[in-house]
């Protein structure tokens, strides 16, 4: 993100602004859109949600009057609008991918098989799209990441969201020519493969969240789906089905993580892995062979060796985000990219005994939660991956609790946008 301040001030200076569509105005939408316009040299110029209501109130929370905000249906509404000066609200998204001004898209929906659309859409009209939804990359990012280089624009999962935190690190280590052995994040919540949204309904309503947000993060759902974006991106694979999740300080990871003859607890390097009592923070273990580095990493207060921790005791989330849209406008750069084939995958498992003709519901619901494991073996087992799953895809035989859904197990949704390109890039890669 080096000089991307400079860049966004000449812009302003010039009378320029990246125009920003924002699809979701949540809680995670509400913080972005008052952050961008702290901004130089962006701006939301629409905002899209199902509650026409929540996007005006975004930017209402922004400091805009309900003067300057317009309501579009269509694209040239929109486009009249914005040339008018105004700041446009919808309820249709395409209205967004769309309108001719908008340069960069940013999907803060959280929803697959909308994200899928929302990308695709945003692609094929020219525009750079940033997916602050790691379960549709986890699904169909590779398909999207060739789409977008075919069509000149650039798709990149979000700064501030943990695999972007994480990719950042790795990146900087990796520059600096250091050997990368682990990469990874801090879990916020205890782990409870059980949790479902009455459970966290309480907590949730606390913290002003959707109760199915929060029981994703509770049964582990998100951590499995965050670490399958880093090791797509970085090529590392899971330390085992569903990692292993030690309990540890920032202080005890480079021991902890290193391998079994060195008194860890890993069996290979280049994994990426989850830790329990350093979140919100990220990190990335790295090595050097070389003696007059690791003198220097000691002077430097890293560590004894021979691993040290590169570590980041934050990340801000949608907070964040505006700066992968200015990296993608300005510099054509994404900040967390598949690098080609899928390396890893998030598999449904069922959370409580399906039986034939139920109907499964979400990520964050009732029926199913996700469990990392290696592409390959995802592929061995037939594996259903999680961003697949929806309320229209029907269980054809018992499943008990706990076994991983299978493709055989369950009839599709065929309608779904995300499993037709899912067909796509299974053919593809």
């Amino acid at each position: 993100m080096l000089n991307l301040n400079t860049k966004l001030k000449e812009l302003d200076e010039q009378g320029k602004k990246i125009r920003a569509g924002i699809v979701g105005a949540g809680q995670m939408g509400r913080g972005m859109v008052s952050q961008m316009f702290c901004m130089k040299g962006i701006l939301p110029a629409i905002i899209s949600d199902i509650d026409i209501e929540r996007a005006k109130n975004a930017y209402l929370l922004a400091g805009i009057s309900s003067d300057d905000i317009a309501v579009a249906n269509k694209a040239v509404e929109a486009e009249t609008a914005i040339q008018k000066g105004k700041y446009v609200i919808t309820e249709d998204f395409n209205v967004i991918t769309s309108t001719l001004p908008i340069d960069v898209v940013l999907d803060l929906t959280g929803v697959p098989d909308v994200g899928a659309r929302i990308a695709f859409d945003s692609i094929y009209n020219g525009k750079n799209i940033v997916m602050l939804n790691v379960e549709t990359d986890v699904t169909v990012g590779p398909l999207l990441k060739k789409m977008a280089d075919s069509a000149g624009v650039v798709y990149t999962v979000s700064a501030g969201d943990e695999p972007g935190a994480v990719k950042e690190l790795y990146d900087f280590a990796d520059a600096m020519g250091f050997k990368i052995l682990v990469a990874g994040k801090g879990k916020n919540n205890p782990l409870d493969i059980e949790a479902n949204p009455d459970t966290v309904r309480e907590k949730a309503q606390a913290s002003n969240m959707n109760p199915k947000m929060l029981a994703s993060f509770v049964d582990g759902t998100k951590t499995m789906v965050e670490m399958t974006c880093v090791s797509n991106a970085t090529g590392f694979v899971p330390t085992k089905r569903g990692m292993i999740g030690p309990e540890s300080t920032v202080k005890e990871l480079p021991k902890l993580l290193s391998l079994k003859e060195q008194g860890g607890i890993l069996d290979r390097y280049q994994v990426v892995e989850f830790v329990k009592g350093i979140a919100p923070g990220v990190f990335v273990i790295i090595t050097t062979d070389l003696p007059a580095v690791k003198e220097e990493m000691a002077y430097l207060s890293m560590g004894e060796g021979p691993n040290y921790i590169l570590y980041r005791p934050y990340h801000l989330t949608s907070i964040e985000t505006p700066l992968s849209a200015a990296r993608a406008c300005i510099y054509h750069e994404p900040t967390i990219v598949p690098k080609g084939a899928p390396v890893s995958e998030t598999v449904a498992v069922a959370k409580k005994d399906l039986k034939a003709g139920e109907y499964l519901d979400s990520i964050g619901g009732y029926t199913v939660y996700g469990v990392i494991d290696t592409f390959e073996n995802a592929k061995k087992d037939n594996a259903l991956p999680i961003g697949l799953v929806s309320p229209k895809v029907k269980v054809k035989t018992d499943i008990k609790k706990g076994e991983t859904l299978t493709y055989d197990a369950v009839e599709l949704d065929e309608n779904s946008f995300i499993l037709q390109l899912r067909k796509l890039q299974d053919m593809t890669f």
